[in-house]
């Protein structure tokens, strides 16, 4: 499948000329993750090491540099799945990284189509966008476990990324963190919200992409809400808040970094708030909206572009 380049309203080239991605090739990731693998709890690692083997040799044959990090703890293994320029130290600390991420495990009783195929979807497909010039201070991270009972503990894969960038004292620019980004709709009324004032201010039809963050992630998010909205005609929205009036602001790999002291966001179709199978049996891949999910990498690029 030749990639489409991207094309302004008035049908000329973009700017670079950038390609833009593909939802038959989303739909192929997502496929592979929750119907071939199907459900991938951290008490699978034979599943979950098949799958970071499966990541690490498409990084490889897109021609990144590769690098397995060991999350300890467990009866086997579990692995981070990082991808980097050819030649570049992940855990170097000269100059500001940026890191993009998203996590390949799934609660046990979920084949996890969206959450999370989907973002590990749109990695795997930004990074075969970026992939003829990979920016040399973007780090893209498959993160390991990520949902209980190993979320927000010791042996959280991307609280084990994090703690290494910190210990080095390496800068981040900052992180973005894929966390559902696949289930649109656009009918009235299906997006909720955890407080009633919030939908005097949000979209009532869940046909956007959301940008999410604490209140120290604010001028973050900003700066990646402009670079998103000029690579993607999907609508975006953003919010920061504290977590306790919140919920569910902080519920994704992005709260490792915030923990350490990065400012980080999540990408998110806003999960329970609008999808009605998260964490069920039946979020499976013929519920997700391929070219929306397709609009929100083009958005990502243009983030990377902009921002690496």
């Amino acid at each position: 499948m030749d990639g489409k380049r991207q094309r302004s309203f008035s049908g000329q080239p973009e700017e670079k000329d950038v390609l833009a991605a593909e939802p038959g090739r989303l739909r192929q990731w997502i496929e592979y993750l929750a119907l071939e693998i199907g459900r991938r709890p951290q008490q699978r690692p034979d599943l979950l090491r098949k799958v970071a083997d499966r990541l690490a040799g498409t990084f490889t044959g897109l021609g990144f540099a590769v690098h397995l990090q060991e999350v300890a703890g467990f009866s086997s293994p579990l692995y981070n799945v990082i991808a980097c320029r050819p030649g570049r130290d992940p855990l170097d600390s000269g100059g500001r990284l940026l890191v993009v991420g998203a996590h390949y495990d799934t609660i046990s009783q979920s084949p996890g189509a969206d959450d999370n195929a989907s973002g590990v979807a749109g990695l795997m497909e930004l990074a075969r966008l970026l992939a003829a010039d990979i920016p040399s201070s973007l780090l893209l991270v498959a993160f390991c476990p990520e949902e209980p009972p190993a979320f927000r503990t010791q042996r959280m894969g991307s609280l084990v990324h994090a703690r290494s960038l910190k210990r080095r004292r390496v800068r981040l620019t900052g992180m973005v963190c894929l966390e559902m980004i696949g289930y649109f709709v656009d009918t009235p009324g299906s997006q909720l919200f955890p407080m009633a004032f919030m939908n005097r201010i949000y979209p009532d039809r869940g046909n956007f992409i959301a940008l999410v963050g604490n209140l120290h992630a604010i001028a973050w998010t900003g700066r990646v809400r402009h670079a998103f909205a000029a690579g993607t005609g999907l609508p975006v929205e953003r919010l920061n808040g504290p977590a306790f009036l919140v919920p569910g602001i902080d519920f994704s790999d992005h709260w490792a970094y915030s923990r350490c002291g990065y400012p980080a966001l999540m990408v998110t179709d806003t999960a329970f708030y609008r999808n009605p199978h998260y964490h069920r049996y039946s979020d499976l891949p013929s519920t997700i909206d391929y070219r929306r999910c397709a609009m929100v990498v083009d958005g990502l690029v243009s983030v990377v572009r902009k921002l690496a």
